[in-house]
């Protein structure tokens, strides 16, 4: 158990080298037109992606891997299916380009081949033993506080006020969690649709710091 929170904590730190401190995934354009403002609305947005958009997906593509993860054919028809779920150029950019460079800098551990954001997480924890449930919760964990390191640079918002709405997406992370334990990929599909329009509307957005 301390080996796999030792790796999940390197895997899934911002420290890891897999760029994503370039992504906002549509929250620049959302702070843009005012719909993320303050601490409160960053948190009902991001509760709303966890639970409906792109955090309850990546959590069954990542379990699908975890448990196919010595199954090359299965990790490839999953990165498709990963691909052709992303909504936008960028979200498609956003997934794959953090999963190629993800393959890479865990070269150390496991050879991996390039494979989307939440397919290679998975695949590696699988191949590494790690329990599927704690992999997808950490995933989760780093995907909104990566998210919310956004949000404090564009809003801009107050580092204790950044913590305060992790805290706060704690029940939510654990409830997109336990939901997803038995989930296939009958299962996947979103309804943030905001969300999504925002990561399309950011394509064209006239000043931008991130790249989605």
């Amino acid at each position: 158990m301390i080996r796999a929170q030792l790796r999940l904590q390197t895997w899934l730190s911002p420290a890891f080298p897999i760029g994503a401190f370039a992504y906002s995934h549509g929250i620049e354009w959302a702070v843009e037109t005012g719909d993320i403002a303050d601490a409160a609305t960053l948190q009902g947005w991001l509760d709303d992606v966890l639970r409906h958009g792109t955090g309850r997906s990546d959590a069954i593509l990542l379990r699908s891997a975890h448990a196919a993860c010595d199954d090359l054919h299965a990790l490839d028809e999953l990165a498709e299916l990963a691909a052709a779920l992303s909504p936008s150029r960028e979200r498609r950019l956003e997934t794959t380009a953090q999963g190629q460079a993800f393959a890479r800098a865990a070269s150390p551990w496991y050879t991996l081949p390039p494979l989307p954001y939440p397919v290679a997480v998975g695949a590696l924890a699988g191949r590494s033993g790690i329990d599927a449930e704690l992999t997808t919760a950490c995933y989760l964990q780093a995907f909104v506080a990566n998210l919310i390191s956004a949000a404090v640079r564009l809003i801009p918002l107050g580092q204790s006020d950044g913590l305060r709405v992790l805290a706060g997406l704690e029940p939510v992370i654990l409830a997109v969690t336990h939901a997803t334990t038995d989930a296939t990929l009958d299962d996947i599909g979103g309804c943030a649709f905001v969300s999504d329009l925002a990561a399309m509307c950011h394509e064209t957005q006239y000043t931008r710091l991130f790249r989605s």
